[in-house]
């Protein structure tokens, strides 16, 4: 897609940019408001992404010219803006992100973009799609978590998939999609902790033209875009009450109504959910509805962590190299393998491909490699007199710098490697003194 973006701050500019063209999209920038409009008179974009508070012409001009131009519209707001956020969706946007979020948090909202100005319609998933091509190793939980995955992808029911960060949650859940009888339609994931409380019925159920004030074009919920295929909700255990009485209902009746519409639509989809807690915990303390769990995890699948199936750190390890590298990687020495497994990798298997990843850029695919190379905790080895403190900060800043210098210095990408957003890393690369940033 050709995607206007326009934000008066370089570096989000900067970030953002090499995040949608690394999406394969092509960005072209704007620096203010009035110089997003005299473009937009100019050119024909699919998208425009525009930051709502700028000086002259602020994002709502811009959201309106984009709209009038027949371009899908994503406002990006400061904190304290969601009552701005609300409006703008009202007037036609598609989506907003709140400073500060991750990278793949925009280029996710680009791709549903791009799939309904393709009608909805997904590409087949090719060779590599399906539980076949999981790669997680031979151990006997993995086997087992495998072979039950076959067996939700043979049925239509709720599906409820618990597991720690970092352990792979939405990937078996696509892989069960395109291996199931739904393949051939849509993969709608929605992170319920990403989407401000207050809009996610909006993301869900949509709204029609006019339903709030200056609500002027209909806005189409993720219940329909998931029409026929499957919709992925992530951390279900963040989503409100009294929207988990409006989902229960949904799975119940299988239809639903449009915000401010009184037309009842019928719904084909199949609902898998994604917890990183245990749900029948959360339902005993009155957390989460236990009516609701009943109906999602009609199927469960426990993702056990990688520190419980260490026996398949080695396989991962020699797929996230091939991977990596573009091709076989020379085995690694037994020291350095018994190492790697010997660790207990509190982010799973995220944290073991991010840890590849900088193996590589260190050494090449050819280098020779160490256990400190997949390793690196960034601790001076000979200076028992150093504070706690000191410690620390030198391991930061060590491991910020290892993970800038795998990304190439983009750090919207260093941000998302390690799990903060990017005002969280320039305020740390700027206390740490990296990259010229000083304190």
């Amino acid at each position: 897609m050709k995607i206007l973006l326009c934000d008066d701050e370089p570096l989000i500019r900067e970030t953002l940019s090499d995040d949608i063209e690394d999406a394969g999209h092509q960005a072209e920038l704007a620096s203010s408001g009035d110089q997003a409009l005299d473009l937009l008179a100019k050119n024909r974009y699919d998208c425009v992404v525009t930051d709502l508070a700028m000086p002259g012409a602020d994002g709502m001009a811009v959201l309106a010219a984009a709209r009038e131009k027949g371009a899908d519209a994503v406002l990006i707001t400061g904190h304290g803006s969601i009552g701005l956020a609300v409006e703008a969706m009202r007037a036609g946007a598609f989506d907003f992100l709140e400073k500060p979020f991750l990278g793949a948090s925009l280029i996710a909202i680009l791709t549903r973009i791009e799939e309904k100005r393709r009608g909805g319609r997904r590409p087949r998933p090719d060779a590599a799609a399906g539980l076949g091509q999981v790669v997680g190793g031979t151990s006997p939980a993995f086997r087992r978590l495998r072979d039950t995955a076959r067996l939700a992808a043979a049925s239509d029911a709720g599906l409820l998939i618990i597991g720690e960060s970092g352990s792979g949650k939405e990937v078996l859940a696509k892989a069960i999609h395109e291996e199931s009888a739904r393949r051939d339609k849509p993969f709608v994931p929605v992170s319920c902790g990403a989407i401000a409380p207050g809009l996610l019925d909006d993301e869900l159920f949509g709204h029609d033209k006019g339903a709030f004030t200056d609500a002027k074009t209909a806005r189409t919920g993720r219940f329909e875009e998931a029409e026929g295929g499957t919709l992925f909700l992530d951390d279900i255990d963040d989503m409100r009450m009294d929207t988990q009485v409006k989902l229960l209902r949904v799975l119940q009746e299988r239809e639903f109504r449009r915000l401010g519409s009184a037309d009842t639509r019928r719904l084909d989809i199949r609902v898998m959910a994604a917890s990183k807690v245990d749900l029948d915990s959360h339902a005993e303390a009155g957390q989460f509805r236990n009516d609701l769990l009943y109906r999602l995890q009609v199927l469960r699948l426990d993702i056990p962590p990688l520190r419980e199936r260490a026996a398949d750190i080695p396989e991962l390890v020699a797929h996230f190299l091939e991977k990596h590298a573009g091709q076989p990687v020379k085995p690694l020495p037994p020291d350095v393998l018994a190492a790697i497994t010997a660790y207990d990798w509190p982010g799973n298997v995220r944290q073991l491909e991010n840890a590849v990843c900088r193996a590589l850029a260190l050494k090449g695919r050819d280098g020779d490699f160490t256990p400190g190379d997949f390793l690196q905790t960034g601790l001076p080895a000979d200076a028992p007199d150093l504070t706690l403190a000191s410690v620390v900060r030198a391991a930061e800043r060590s491991h910020i710098e290892r993970v800038l210098a795998l990304h190439g210095n983009n750090r919207s990408r260093t941000a998302e490697s390690l799990g903060i957003s990017r005002k969280n890393l320039w305020e740390k690369m700027r206390a740490l003194g990296i990259g010229g940033v000083e304190s």
